[in-house]
């Protein structure tokens, strides 16, 4: 339930409608906007109360019902699109912000030739696994806590901030001390416990779609990330799994304006996972920026031959450096900037 309180309502205003969803057993969530506040009214049992029990409070403009799934996420909940900021770096603006990198640290000559090469070519913000989930239990796994230190030394020498995977709720403290932005990968996008610890940690949060999710499940899998007070999302396109087997996945163009459309949350695509070659990134992060992404998220690797996870759909230094040109053209076509 929302309830929209009018221009100018007073902080006294505002209180009697949390207090009284308090002494409902009901929890709230405040939105407050420049003109005027929005109280979500938060509960399994919202459904059963009349909107009156809101309406006549003092301050009170209107009282409305979200009839989908997810409540936080939604435009109903807050009309204008919401920015993150990441030391400075904001993403749901008119710049395309790039993250791009290895999908592993592997070692220090690695990941450092990575974020010179994504940092020298225009990306913002360099990615690198220190935990990597695998289909297969013999597949490296990552090189947990030293991965973590190179990608603070990274952070530190090239004065860019990182973004790397948290797969398990133990992890979350000790990931946020290292990382600027939390990924959820995929296969844990309804990980439901690690969703409320992430979303308590109150860090900048990458959430991918799921491999099979809906974009209502996604949308509501976002809300448990809010719901503890983390603002700071940021949805992730990478392709679903359909009955297509040309590429690794089907990349849904049509969910960018679909999310845009329905939510205020801020929207990137992987065109990496997407493709699964990386013959083909090019061509669907052009089309990403030119549907509407605020970003996008990009594998590359100083020697894709040798990676040891995912090389197949890894740009070299030069290729990314290609590709950053021509997407530059393509937002400045539709109005945007890299």
């Amino acid at each position: 339930m929302i309830v929209d309180m009018r221009k100018g309502a007073t902080p006294e205003e505002i209180d009697g409608v949390v207090e009284r969803a308090r002494s409902l057993g009901l929890d709230i969530q405040l939105n407050l906007g420049t003109d005027k506040t929005i109280v979500a009214i938060l509960g399994s049992n919202t459904g059963q109360l009349p909107t009156d029990i809101f309406a006549v409070l003092p301050g009170v403009e209107n009282v409305a019902r979200i009839m989908k799934p997810y409540k936080l996420a939604s435009r109903e909940f807050k009309a204008e699109d919401s920015i993150v900021s990441i030391n400075g770096i904001e993403i749901g603006g008119k710049r395309i912000v790039v993250m791009a990198g290895p999908c592993a640290v592997e070692s220090e000559e690695q990941f450092m030739k990575a974020a010179r090469t994504v940092k020298s070519s225009g990306a913002c913000i360099v990615r690198g696994g220190a935990f990597k989930p695998r289909t297969s239990p013999f597949s490296f796994q990552g090189l947990g806590k030293a991965g973590l230190e190179l990608l603070v030394r990274a952070r530190e020498r090239f004065s860019i901030p990182v973004v790397t995977e948290v797969v398990d709720t133990h992890d979350v403290s000790q990931v946020s001390k290292y990382a600027d932005i939390l990924q959820v990968g995929a296969r844990n996008m309804q990980n439901f416990t690690l969703l409320t610890e992430i979303g308590k940690s109150k860090c900048p949060v990458l959430l991918k779609r799921g491999l099979s999710a809906t974009i209502t499940e996604w949308l509501t899998a976002a809300d448990y990330l809010l719901a503890e007070g983390n603002s700071q999302v940021i949805l992730c396109e990478r392709g679903i799994r359909t009955f297509e087997d040309s590429a690794r996945f089907s990349l849904d163009v049509c969910s960018i304006p679909v999310v845009k459309k329905f939510s205020h949350l801020p929207l990137i695509v992987d065109p990496s996972h997407a493709a699964g070659h990386y013959s083909l990134v090019p061509a669907i992060a052009k089309a990403a920026v030119a549907a509407g992404a605020d970003g996008l998220l990009i594998e590359v690797h100083p020697n894709p031959k040798e990676a040891l996870v995912d090389g197949l759909q890894s740009l070299t230094p030069s290729d990314f450096a290609r590709l950053m040109k021509e997407l530059r053209r393509i937002a400045k076509a539709v109005g945007r900037y890299i």
